[in-house]
């Protein structure tokens, strides 16, 4: 068999593992040694092929800014970030029909800007809006459906652990990537606005209501999100203008979160300890990912079935914007049975060379940019899309009461948002890289 063979019939065994809940990390670092195992006949060279990779993945400096990002998070949450953000938000348009889900939107944009996990930004605001969206009466459905939505904002406003990855895979500025991701960040939290003003006027029964604030204490309300703004301006900022690296930045970030924690009375000894205990459980469990990925990436480029395939697909002459959006759709479906950074690992070594070998009028940096855009929020939208989306059993996990299955049904417009947006900006890149070319 050759090693093209070996490496498609690796997918299916891939995903059988997977289907009988070997964990991600070990199932591709298992197909990854066996397959090279056939190919080099002899177990030796997988040996060395362990040793190397293991010391190559993980002498990484760029990687060093994942669990920063993570302990920013954890501090964030510590702090009561979360809950100043939705307060804010609240204030000021929770009156409004649908406003409370809205702010719900809103703080989780806010919190995702300092922290780079979809999971933990829905979790924490979870906490924070779910008792007040049942006490201003909003249904099950659009409570827990608007909540699985905002916690994507977590991986698709920078910074973002999702991102991070990526531009390690491909090689690209971290900078440069988070600042493209600002728009449509912002078009995502501004479109999931619009489908929950419909939502309610469709369904008046879904939402209820609340008396508006008076202006000062709208104000009050506002001026306690300061830390987020001046911490997210310092990280993403400071990385942008070349003040910090990325991991600095994140360094940076982690401090200041911590400290924001400390003056609001949430972190003391006994929270620090956890802080740091759940940082190093999601950073082993997302290095080992990424050592299976690395182990199973290094079996295809021995197989050579990403070049291959590459040129295959050049050789058939068919419309880069045809190839692009079946690579789309293939994302929109893994993700109905994979978490995000599995398929990120797992896809970007076999699509991204054959994406860059195709002409849609822009630089290699631009495309390589733009499609690493595209993937992020179609690896987002598999967060909410049944039956395997995780931020929505995050979210009704916390809804005791609510069945899932009013979860999916309250979650099907928020995915037709997601869809809309992606065919804007698969048609229109200049929107993506706006802020690159200013």
């Amino acid at each position: 068999m050759s090693g093209i063979e070996l490496a498609a019939w690796s997918f299916p065994v891939l995903l059988a593992l997977i289907f009988i809940r070997v964990p991600i990390g070990l199932a591709m670092a298992l197909c990854g040694l066996v397959g090279a195992y056939f190919i080099y006949g002899t177990p030796l060279p997988i040996l060395n092929q362990l040793k190397q990779v293991t010391y190559s993945t993980f002498s990484n400096y760029s990687l060093s800014v994942v669990p920063l990002f993570l302990l920013m998070g954890q501090f964030a949450a510590l702090g009561g970030l979360s809950q100043a953000l939705f307060k804010a938000a609240e204030a000021w348009i929770g009156h409004r029909k649908g406003g409370v889900a809205m702010a719900a939107v809103g703080a989780s944009a806010g919190f995702g800007a300092i922290c780079g996990s979809s999971l933990a930004t829905a979790a924490t605001m979870g906490q924070v809006a779910l008792p007040e969206l049942r006490r201003a009466g909003y249904s099950g459905a659009l409570s827990t459906a608007c909540l699985a939505a905002g916690g994507t904002l977590g991986i698709l406003i920078p910074p973002s652990v999702v991102l991070v990855i990526y531009a390690i895979l491909t090689e690209q500025n971290i900078a440069k990537l988070f600042l493209a991701a600002f728009v449509p960040g912002i078009l995502a939290a501004i479109g999931y606005m619009i489908v929950i003003a419909i939502y309610v006027r469709v369904k008046p029964d879904s939402a209820g209501k609340m008396a508006p604030m008076p202006m000062a204490e709208r104000w009050k309300a506002t001026v306690k999100t300061w830390p987020v703004i001046v911490i997210f301006l310092a990280v993403v900022g400071g990385i942008y203008t070349g003040v910090f690296t990325p991991t600095e930045g994140a360094a940076v970030g982690a401090f200041g979160t911590g400290i924001a924690a400390w003056a609001a009375g949430g972190l003391n000894r006994r929270t620090l300890s956890d802080a740091i205990l759940g940082t190093a459980l999601a950073t082993g469990m997302i290095f080992m990912i990424v050592l299976g990925a690395g182990l199973y990436n290094t079996f295809l480029a021995l197989s050579q079935l990403p070049q291959e395939l590459a040129q295959w697909v050049l050789d058939l002459g068919m419309s880069p914007w045809l190839v692009l959006a079946s690579v789309l759709l293939i994302y929109l479906l893994l993700g109905c049975v994979m978490d995000s950074l599995s398929m990120i690992l797992l896809t970007i070594p076999i699509f991204f060379p054959m994406i860059m070998g195709l002409d849609f009028g822009l630089t290699p940096e631009e495309t390589a940019i733009w499609f690493g855009i595209l993937v992020l929020i179609v690896v987002e939208v598999g967060l909410i899309t049944p039956p395997v989306g995780m931020n929505l059993f995050v979210i009704n996990n916390m809804a005791k009461g609510i069945p899932i299955t009013h979860t999916y049904r309250g979650v099907t417009p928020f995915v037709v948002s997601d869809l809309v947006r992606t065919a804007i900006l698969v048609a229109f890149p200049a929107i993506t890289l706006f802020a690159l070319r200013l």
